[in-house]
C-alpha cells in the first residue's frame, strides 16, 4: 500500500481535466518496500512521485529500485511523467520506473503512457511512447554504488538541521 492518502491525488486542472483519485482509490498507511533477487524495491502508487519524502523513506529503507505503477493523463503526463521520475532517480541515487498503460483515445480515462525507466544519473534507461512496450534493462548495484560514491549526498545529509522520520 501506499504512503501518502489518495485524496492527494485529486486534480482539477479547470477546462482540461478533473479526477478524483479518492472516489476509487483507498490510502495507504506505510512505506512499502520488498526483496527482490538482491535489490530492495521501494513500490508507491502514481500520484505519490510527486512527494520526495516518501521516495526518500524508501531509500532510507534500504531501496535500489523505486517503481511507481499509474496512469497520468493526457494533461499532466506531457509536463511531469518522465521529470518527476528523474527526479526520483536523482534525489535517492537510486533506479526508477514509472509504469502506465498504453495510450488508449477511446478508453473512458486516457492515459499518456511513456513507461520509462531512468537510471540513478537520471539517465533515461529506456522508454514506451503511447504504444503498448515491455521494457527490458540491465539494473546492476555496481552503477547504483558508483553514483552514491561519485556524489555521496546521503552521507552528507545535515540531521543536524533537518530530519526525515516515518510517522
Amino acid at each position: 500500500s501506499s504512503g501518502i492518502n489518495a485524496e492527494y491525488g485529486d486534480i482539477d486542472i479547470p477546462g482540461k481535466i478533473r479526477f478524483q483519485e479518492s472516489e476509487t482509490l483507498s490510502p495507504g498507511n506505510s512505506v512499502t518496500t520488498f526483496d527482490c533477487n538482491g535489490f530492495t524495491v521501494g513500490v508507491a502508487i502514481c500520484y505519490d512521485i510527486r512527494f520526495p519524502e516518501l521516495a526518500q523513506l524508501m531509500r532510507l529503507k534500504g531501496a535500489d529500485f523505486l517503481v511507481y505503477p499509474g496512469a497520468f493523463n493526457m494533461t499532466t503526463g506531457p509536463v511531469y511523467f518522465e521529470l518527476l521520475t528523474r527526479a526520483r532517480a536523482v534525489d535517492n541515487q537510486v533506479y526508477c520506473a514509472s509504469i502506465a498503460p498504453a495510450t488508449d483515445r477511446e478508453a473512458g480515462y486516457v492515459s499518456w503512457g511513456h513507461s520509462v525507466v531512468v537510471a540513478p544519473t537520471g539517465q533515461v534507461v529506456d522508454s514506451a511512447g503511447h504504444e503498448e512496450k515491455t521494457i527490458y534493462c540491465d539494473v546492476k548495484k555496481e552503477d547504483i554504488q558508483a553514483v552514491r560514491e561519485g556524489i555521496p549526498t546521503w552521507k552528507q545529509k545535515r540531521d543536524d538541521v533537518y530530519k526525515l522520520t516515518e510517522a
